[in-house]
């Protein structure tokens, strides 16, 4: 088959890789804008770009794929296939129609539970117990394409966001790859979606990750996982920023106000919660880095303050 892969992020990569591994030619890849990045707002191209210059593939990075242009541009270049992962652009009907084969994506959940744009945090937010990956055909919608096949993934106790966001990028390159051959016969049944049982997984926002210390323990370490490696949860340490990268739950109640520090030491800042108290055990302060516990301990007398007192 003649493939064109759309992608942009960290989690596209496996798939492409994959893709450039197989039988199969990948005539073009179209990505997302090169856009300011980093702490010094430096442009550099996505990770899905940068592999496809290693390879030498035609890279297209259009603003949108609604003008006749950009669609003559994909047309031209006769794809059997096209293959979505986490690419950011809207695809018109016209486009979905353009491949012989259509458009296939690989979504990060058990479709129809989490569609939209940040599935895997919201399944640890949720506290799911388990996730995995999809291979959709596309439609119109919004993650809404029938689906042609599927990869279940336990969501371990101690999964992070990024943890849970790497392996699911290589189970879905794994998928992909298992069933191309399938796609090419058109032998893969396509399951139509129960809507009613939809989920819809918004966009991360920065301010969801200041911490509420009035919640339970064991929301707050969800949010902790889910918000790991972006955007950190947080809390205010005085009048400074103070991320939380990691934590451990313990049980029982704290005769404290919500957000006191009740402990530290070298095993961890604990923390009263609104029920249940948590032990932080990887910390980081603004223009520093990030350290356990014990370190922050020798450099900051924390015990007895309480915790974003300052909002």
């Amino acid at each position: 088959m003649n493939i064109v892969f759309a992608g942009t992020p960290d989690f596209s990569v496996p798939a492409l890789q994959a893709l450039l591994d197989s039988p199969h030619e990948v005539v073009a890849v179209y990505t997302q804008p090169d856009r300011p990045s980093g702490r010094g707002r430096k442009t550099s191209a996505s990770p899905v770009k940068q592999l496809a210059l290693q390879h030498d593939l035609a890279v297209y990075q259009p603003v949108s794929l609604k003008s006749a242009e950009a669609q003559q541009a994909l047309a031209a270049l006769q794809p059997d296939l096209m293959v979505v992962i986490a690419y950011g652009l809207i695809l018109p009907a016209a486009v979905l129609a353009l491949p012989r084969l259509g458009c296939v994506n690989v979504h990060a959940s058990l479709l129809p539970r989490w569609r939209g744009a940040a599935p895997i945090q919201r399944a640890i937010l949720a506290g799911d117990r388990e996730t995995g990956v999809c291979l959709m055909q596309m439609d119109a919608g919004l993650d809404t394409g029938p689906v042609l096949a599927s990869a279940r993934c336990p969501i371990e106790a101690d999964d992070s966001g990024s943890r849970l966001h790497d392996r699911l990028a290589q189970q879905g390159a794994q998928l992909l790859s298992d069933k191309l051959a399938a796609i090419e016969r058109g032998e893969l049944a396509a399951v139509p979606q129960d809507d009613s049982l939809a989920c819809y997984a918004s966009k991360l926002e920065k301010a969801e990750a200041r911490i509420d210390w009035t919640m339970a323990a064991d929301e707050i370490m969800r949010r902790i996982k889910a918000f790991n490696a972006w955007p950190v949860a947080e809390t205010r340490y005085g009048d400074r920023q103070l991320r939380i990268w990691d934590a451990r739950l313990l049980a029982g109640d704290a005769d404290a106000l919500p957000g006191t520090v009740l402990v530290a030491d070298k095993e961890g800042v604990e923390v009263a919660c609104g029920k249940d108290r948590l032990q932080l055990l990887k910390l980081q302060l603004p223009g520093g880095r990030a350290v356990s516990a014990g370190e922050f301990v020798n450099a900051h007398a924390i015990a007895g303050m309480r915790l974003d007192a300052a909002s």
